[in-house]
């Protein structure tokens, strides 16, 4: 038999000869690329969006694309297959970044500006669950990325391949479909309040553009606002005379938030804390006022916290950050280097590498998780306990002899996520080199059981809390004096699922000290008597901190108009 006469006679692939299994195979690879299409062009970019009803819509976008490849040549509908696919899959990954990072930093994925964050992330899963858990998860997400635009694309492709074998059917369906979805919009028909007929992934691609469009004209302006400075001319002998011959220390609690004073389960511990620490502090002759300031940012990236309060700048974005540090703009900390009245130092457990932003804070030394004489375990991403980072700050510059008196910035680490293990105050004579801390970590909670709970992670988060404001506040009592000022703020609200979905940005912040005088300058700003501020006390923007506090401390404003 010739060879043509075989081939004619082999059963066609869509033959109702053809075996059963492969027509099966063939549907259910057409159902699956047709489920993952529909659902990419579907998948909203939050969690909580994440609803059966959201993946029973029409979208527009499937009948453009069914229209677009049955009017294209093979070629042409296989390049646009494939570049429509990766389009897809690609606005799949940066949906499942904003899901990710709504739910840790409360606000969408930048895709300028938020790529150098990641390897922060790989830093954290790393000290919380392990190296090889980084790695392997590192290893995941590479992956998955990499599959889901192949696959995308491969399923793209199979589907425009099946519509044009299928031509006839597969237009009167296209123009069917468009004649429900322009029906369904016009009459705004809705399935549990969603609308049937969407535009999700055109709006999203939307949102992306606009996003980057704003981003790099955010950049240039606000490069002309950090050259506006109401103290940028300010003579040093005209800053800060009020506080001349204070120490004065500004401290940052890591997460330290709003909701950890009116959460109905973090609450209760927190606020006993700081009524025990406020009567603890006033029979040694402290006290105190306290506020709230609204914090540039939410769940993570302390550095912008703590930039924008000592800054007066808006600083919400790694971009902004870059361009402050790069700036002239005078800090509040800078301000008192400036005057030359004063020895700067910065206190640093987090800090693990170079560190140039030291020139923009004006601090004249600092010494980092490695120059502090730690020998004792890391708290998960925490290098040291408070208690400790403490007592070294006392015993390596705040306990020395000076002529001149000290301006420090302290962080303080302990509360940082995943709040497990968390230390507990040993007693100070026994801190030593930390070594005494071994025990307390080895008997502490495991930040896998904690991380995976929201209920044992708010439990833990608000003991973490109690813990750091013990710490601060004994290490005032033990060590301070008639001439100490303490500022301690938190940078930032939790992550959302420790403070909850709709939870405000604001932190705490208090000013303690031994001199009526100091308290008596800030009088007027009505904030809360003690270490808990009211519910209803004042809240301001926290960038307007430091214009505020150098104002009620009697410096004179001159102003650098860029």
């Amino acid at each position: 038999m010739p060879e043509s006469t075989r081939i004619r006679q082999q059963p066609a692939p869509h033959s109702p000869h053809a075996p059963a299994w492969r027509l099966g195979v063939k549907w259910a690879l057409s159902t699956l690329a047709a489920t993952l299409v529909l659902a990419a062009l579907l998948l909203p970019d939050t969690g909580g969006a994440l609803q059966p009803d959201r993946f029973s819509r029409l979208p527009v976008e499937a009948i453009v694309g069914a229209a677009l490849v049955l009017a294209l040549p093979r070629r042409g509908r296989i390049v646009a297959g494939a570049a429509g696919g990766l389009v897809l899959g690609t606005l799949t990954v940066l949906n499942l970044l904003d899901m990710g990072f709504t739910e840790y930093l409360g606000r969408p994925f930048n895709p300028v500006l938020d790529w150098g964050l990641l390897p922060d992330a790989q830093a954290y899963v790393a000290d919380a669950m392990g190296k090889p858990v980084a790695i392997g998860a590192t290893l995941a997400a590479a992956a998955l990325i990499a599959a889901l635009l192949g696959v995308m694309a491969l399923a793209v492709v199979h589907l425009a391949h099946l519509l044009a074998r299928h031509r006839r059917a597969a237009t009167r369906g296209t123009l069917g479909a468009t004649v429900v979805w322009v029906l369904c919009s016009a009459l705004s028909l809705q399935i549990s309040g969603v609308p049937i007929a969407a535009d999700r992934a055109a709006s999203a691609l939307a949102i992306q553009t606009r996003g980057v469009r704003d981003t790099l004209r955010d950049e240039a302006d606000f490069r002309k606002i950090a050259k506006v400075d109401a103290f940028g001319n300010t003579p040093a002998d005209q800053l800060v005379p009020d506080l001349r011959g204070k120490d004065v220390v500004f401290t940052f609690i890591e997460s330290y938030g709003r909701s950890a004073i009116e959460d109905p389960i973090m609450a209760p511990g927190v606020d006993r804390t700081l009524d025990a620490r406020t009567k603890a502090l006033a029979k040694s002759g402290f006290h105190a006022k306290s506020g709230w300031l609204t914090s540039a940012t939410y769940g993570g990236s302390s550095w912008l916290g703590h930039s924008t309060t000592l800054s007066g700048l808006w600083i919400d974005n790694q971009q902004r950050y870059r361009t402050a540090m790069a700036s002239d703009h005078l800090s509040l900390t800078k301000a008192f280097q400036k005057t030359g009245a004063w020895d700067t130092v910065g206190i640093m457990p987090g800090v693990q590498k170079a560190w140039p932003e030291q020139r923009f804070y004006g601090l004249d030394s600092v010494r980092n998780a490695f120059q502090l004489g730690y020998k004792g375990p890391k708290f998960s991403w925490s290098t040291m306990p408070d208690q400790y980072a403490l007592e070294a700050f006392q015993r390596l510059e705040h306990g020395r002899k000076r002529t001149k008196p000290l301006m420090s910035e302290v962080i303080l680490t302990s509360s940082h996520q995943p709040w497990a293990p968390i230390p507990t105050m040993v007693d100070w004579d026994r801190v030593g080199d930390g070594s005494v801390f071994d025990a307390v970590e080895k008997s502490g909670k495991k930040a896998s059981d904690i991380i995976t709970s929201p209920s044992r992670s708010r439990a833990e988060y608000g003991r973490s809390i109690q813990y750091s404001v013990t710490a601060l506040t004994e290490w005032l009592q033990r060590y301070g004096t008639d001439d100490t000022v303490l500022v301690f703020l938190g940078d930032h609200q939790p992550i959302a699922r420790v403070s909850g979905e709709h939870a405000s940005r604001d932190v705490p912040i208090s000013i303690v000290a031994k001199d009526p005088k100091v308290l008596e300058k800030v009088a007027s700003w009505g904030w809360t008597d003690g270490l808990r501020p009211a519910h209803d006390a004042p809240v301001w923007k926290m960038s307007a901190f430091r214009d505020r506090f150098l104002t009620a401390y009697g410096s004179t404003p001159h102003p650098r108009k860029g």
